[in-house]
């Protein structure tokens, strides 16, 4: 799949996810075989951008491969100079969200909510198109609700605007995440449009990611919450696509110290406060199906110093085995 003029060594994507696809998170998804890693959503508002919050988002020193922004706004013009800001900072993709569902970014005309609003939909995405030189995407839902799954005029909008690849939740904003993902409506946006396009939503597992794949005809799928616990999905589906069969799982103290590593990362990217909590919920995601993990994670919820985090898996792994996990994504 190619983006403009990038081109992805695989056909996987890992979801812009707000608060949980950091560098630490981007950096372990890309090593485990993803092909590009969006960064989480940026604010179009000006006045946000100095914070550490923002900082921290817009920070990809040592990443690898390609760097995409993803930013969500409703003003075309600020959605054009957020695009600019970024760029000048090093993104080499800017990434348009149209798909976030979340009440506090709908609320502001943003994210999902555009989908009821197509001219808007064209003012903004034409602005951003025309603000940068580099590649922009979309990513956007079905629809707004079950009766208004107007996925397939929008595709042809962002088409007709510039947009270079569109990634599709399959679900409307109305759905949420409830319910299944179907994936009727990314077959006939592809089907409708030319560019690139990601189909994104219940893709747990190397099976399901190429029935979505020969399904909807999609260039791409993208993986969001089946990869956190899990960032080592990457490498199963890289594998199935590209020989059909299932690799042997990781061995146990590989999946161990990639996890020490991780929150190690953590707590190095954020500082001890806020990487200790921040790991709390990693750490929960990768133990949620471990019968010796229910009562760990209440003890290490607890825990307020990163060393004493460290040490308390290093005791958890010595005593227990991990079970590979699935999530909807």
């Amino acid at each position: 799949m190619e983006i403009g003029p990038y081109k992805l060594d695989a056909p996987l994507l890992v979801a812009p996810m707000a608060g949980v696809t950091d560098r630490p998170f981007r950096t372990l998804c890309m090593r485990m075989g993803a092909g590009m890693a969006v960064s989480e959503m940026m604010s179009a508002n000006p006045l946000l951008r100095d914070s550490d919050k923002s900082r921290r988002r817009m920070d990809h020193e040592g990443e690898s491969g390609i760097r995409s922004v993803q930013i969500a706004g409703a003003d075309p013009a600020l959605m054009a100079d957020a695009a600019r800001y970024n760029v000048d900072q090093g993104a080499q993709i800017i990434d348009i969200n149209m798909g976030c569902p979340a009440k506090k970014v709908n609320k502001k005309m943003a994210g999902s909510a555009l989908l009821q609003f197509p001219e808007l939909v064209q003012d903004i995405v034409s602005a951003v198109v025309n603000a940068v030189s580099v590649p922009v995407t979309l990513k956007i839902r079905t629809g707004w609700d079950p009766d208004n799954r107007n996925g397939v005029h929008i595709a042809r909008i962002a088409e007709d605007s510039g947009i270079q690849a569109l990634a599709v939740h399959g679900r409307t904003r109305a759905c949420m995440y409830k319910g299944n993902a179907e994936y009727d409506t990314i077959r006939a946006i592809k089907q409708a449009v030319s560019m690139p396009v990601v189909a994104n939503g219940d893709i747990t597992s190397p099976q399901k990611a190429r029935f979505v794949l020969d399904y909807t005809g999609a260039d791409a799928i993208m993986i969001g919450r089946a990869a956190q616990g899990r960032p080592w999905i990457f490498r199963e589906i890289r594998h199935y696509l590209e020989h059909g069969t299932t690799p042997a799982p990781l061995p146990k103290e590989q999946e161990q110290a990639m996890i020490r590593e991780h929150v190690t990362a953590l707590h190095d990217f954020y500082g001890e406060v806020m990487g200790v909590r921040i790991a709390r919920k990693h750490v929960g995601w990768y133990l949620q199906e471990s019968e010796a993990g229910r009562d760990f994670r209440r003890n290490f919820n607890a825990l307020e110093e990163a060393g004493q985090q460290l040490d308390a898996l290093e005791q958890f792994f010595a005593n227990n085995s991990l079970t590979n996990n699935r999530r909807a994504d």
